[in-house]
């Protein structure tokens, strides 16, 4: 038998008091006459004999009682066979998994409400133990501190559910940091109550328990149910324009084991519904749904994707931003113009200029600032003779940054400068075809790939099998790279397509194969022209990106007109936060704060969140609206079983897993294994047992 608070033994020395009373009786006595002196020796005899019997057994049940009552309070145990058992001496730290998994019900009540449940019946081991620490998702800087029992009975109350999962591994780490500050060197215990989600926990098998520590784990057994989340969200084109038809993709996952069946899904622009679908997904499959809409205004529009599904809720909605009408910048750099007979304007102009879609500008290459670039989605650069220098460099950065970039060759192009800037971008090398002064000879076109993607919606349905009265044209020079729109019949590219991929971007570049000068063909005033140069326009713009997550490391918005020293901030509704941020040609790039690094009453929620300049203590321009959802790793309903946790932890035998927390009588069994039997209410009862006897010896015992 031990004793978990020996110190209290030193109190058996009050025993001490009724043997000290029992052996020196202090009471004056009193002479009694009595005529018959032989009859009262006799009494005399037989009483004094009883008294000292009873003062006898008095005396041993005041020892007792005070024996038995220090003993209770130093909690004596049989220790249990576990040689690595529970400590309540040490540090204790407990971690509560507080993610949004824990949403997840068993008979009407949530894994949190029992997790917690659980937690405070073990505090009950821990009453008079003052190094606990209590730690959840949120890594809060109250969870750095170790406090009484009640002082943490107190914090499991306001344990909310937290959008930041953790690893294991991470959990650990930040439990270690506590305990090497608090008891270096001495033996600590841990306590995990999570349902170890597979998707967050982390690669356990790398996760080593220091031989110091013993850690307990008690997992909730989650059992894997249905749960239906947004992959991703798109649209069909990319750009929208307000008063058409627009369709929206909403890529659905089911993460469960149960078929879901014609589940509605609803469109919210604006807060005004406008749009629904149905979808079925099979367990662990994926569907898609098209969505269509109609946006009445230009600029920034807030839309939601809403459907029901329980018990997991806290992806049931996800948020996106969409940009109607957003303008295409086209950039014309010229050297040699080519236009129409009275000279009044050039083809490029005239196209663009016609529609209120694209903002074009205009500039000579010789006068041409470089840092326009930044503001630019196509760059047509037409009749230019010689590519180097400051020009060739910027080109090759804007193209590898996602823009598109379409060479209209000059008459007489110098392919020594172009070689080595078409190699670049992927081209390949350039041939020229003709010579100075030679006239041009032109070649028919041959009919387009109406399949190609780029032709699409190009062709009206009922001519899509009818050919074509197909323009001439005289090429200056060949080459052989890229993906052919259009080639002469001669089997020599007209038209070509290249895709340069630079860090996270795709640019385009396109190349003709002759000047738009009309001695070198009719393709600038044939019908197919003006279509051509749209569609290299509306590819330019890149794909609207509707959502952000809050789980990205690092995102990359674009900003127009950046400055260096500029510093952005995001807000939604009373939050305001500055990232860290900074500036990489024309993006943004930020790094999203978790939740431990807001400050107190801080806390990032899905959403909208309008990217402001920061203007000293004033509300900011506001320079885009962007939507942000938490990120869906929570969302596939794996666990661990207790089974698998024992195998991940099989050679580590300080770790301890439980079978289940849903155990009626789990703190009774921990208890028993890991502290032994307590014998301290057995003593306690023996105490009592001890003065009720003493009360029954001075009430019922004559003599």
């Amino acid at each position: 038998m031990n004793f978990l608070y020996p110190s209290f033994l030193f109190g058996l020395l009050a025993v001490s008091v009724p043997i000290a009373i029992h052996l020196f009786n202090f009471r004056r006595t009193r002479r009694v006459f009595f005529t018959n002196v032989a009859l009262l020796r006799t009494v005399q005899t037989e009483t004094k004999s009883f008294r000292r019997l009873k003062h006898w057994l008095i005396l041993a049940c005041r020892c007792l009682f005070l024996a038995f009552l220090v003993l209770a309070f130093a909690q004596p145990f049989i220790p249990s066979k576990n040689k690595l058992g529970l400590s309540r001496q040490g540090v204790t730290s407990l971690y509560v998994d507080n993610s949004f998994s824990m949403q997840n019900e068993r008979n009407s009540k949530r894994y949190l409400d029992i997790a917690t449940s659980k937690l405070d019946e073990l505090l009950t081991l821990f009453r008079n133990a003052t190094s606990l620490q209590l730690l959840t998702n949120d890594f809060s800087a109250a969870e750095q501190q170790a406090g009484t029992a009640e002082a943490v009975r107190d914090r499991v109350t306001s344990i909310r559910f937290a959008h930041t999962p953790r690893t294991l591994e991470t959990v650990y780490r930040r439990q270690r940091n506590l305990l090497s500050s608090l008891n270096p060197g001495g033996r600590n215990q841990l306590f995990w109550f999570s349902d170890f989600q597979k998707s967050t926990a982390g690669d356990l098998s790398k996760l080593k328990i220091d031989t110091t520590d013993r850690l307990f784990i008690v997992p909730l057994d989650a059992q894997s149910t249905k749960n239906v989340y947004v992959d991703s969200v798109w649209l069909s084109t990319p750009f929208i324009r307000e008063m058409q038809n627009n369709s929206l993709n909403v890529k659905l996952n089911n993460a469960g084991r149960e078929n879901v069946k014609n589940l509605p899904v609803r469109l919210y622009l604006d807060d005004t519904q406008t749009s629904t679908a149905s979808a079925t997904i099979a367990p662990d499959g994926t569907a898609t749904v098209a969505l269509n809409f109609n946006v009445t205004s230009k600029g920034y529009h807030r839309g939601r994707i809403v459907f029901e599904d329980y018990p997991i809720t806290f992806d049931n909605q996800y948020f996106f931003v969409i940009e109607a009408s957003p303008a295409v910048r086209v950039l014309h750099l010229y050297e040699q113009k080519s236009g129409p007979s009275d000279r009044t304007a050039d083809y490029v102009d005239a196209v663009y200029s016609n529609d209120s879609l694209f903002f074009r500008r205009s500039f000579s290459v010789q006068n041409f600032d470089v840092g326009q670039l930044k503001e630019t989605d196509l760059v047509v650069m037409e009749g230019v003779t010689d590519v180097a220098g400051a020009l060739r460099t910027e080109l090759e950065r804007f193209v590898r940054q996602g823009g598109s970039l379409a060479i209209i060759p000059p008459t007489n192009p110098n392919v020594t400068s172009y070689g080595p800037f078409l190699q670049t971008l992927g081209v390949g090398s350039v041939q020229g075809t003709t010579t100075v002064g030679a006239t041009p000879t032109t070649l028919p076109v041959a009919d387009p790939d109406r399949r190609n993607p780029f032709f699409r919606d190009v062709f009206q349905q009922s001519y899509q099998s009818e050919p074509l009265n197909m323009p001439a044209a005289a090429p200056v020079w060949r080459w052989n790279a890229g993906e052919r729109l259009l080639s002469l019949r001669d089997g020599n590219p007209l038209l070509t397509q290249s895709k340069v991929i630079g860090g996270t971007a795709q640019g385009n570049v396109y190349v003709l194969a002759s000047p738009l000068a009309s001695a070198y063909g009719n393709l600038a005033e044939h019908a197919l022209f003006v279509p051509i140069m749209y569609k290299m326009a509306a590819l330019s713009v890149r794909a609207q990106r509707t959502a952000y997550s809050f789980d990205d490391n690092l995102i990359a918005i674009p900003v127009s007109n950046p400055s260096e020293r500029a510093v952005y901030k995001l807000k939604h509704d009373k939050l305001e936060i500055i990232p860290i941020q900074r500036i990489v040609g024309n993006q943004l790039q930020l790094e999203m704060p978790k939740s431990n690094e807001l400050a107190a009453g801080q806390e990032v929620e899905a959403g909208y969140y309008e990217l402001r300049l920061s203007n000293g203590d004033g509300p900011g321009k506001m320079e885009r609206l962007l939507a942000f959802n938490h990120g869906n790793q929570e969302s596939a309903m794996n666990f661990y079983s207790a089974d698998e946790l024992r195998k991940a932890f099989v050679n580590q035998p300080n770790v301890e897993v439980f079978d289940s927390i849903q155990d009626g009588d789990f703190v009774q069994v921990l208890e028993q294994e890991n502290l032994g039997k307590s014998l301290w209410k057995y003593f306690l009862l023996a105490a009592l047992a001890c003065m009720l006897l003493e009360v029954g010896l001075v009430r019922f015992m004559k003599g």
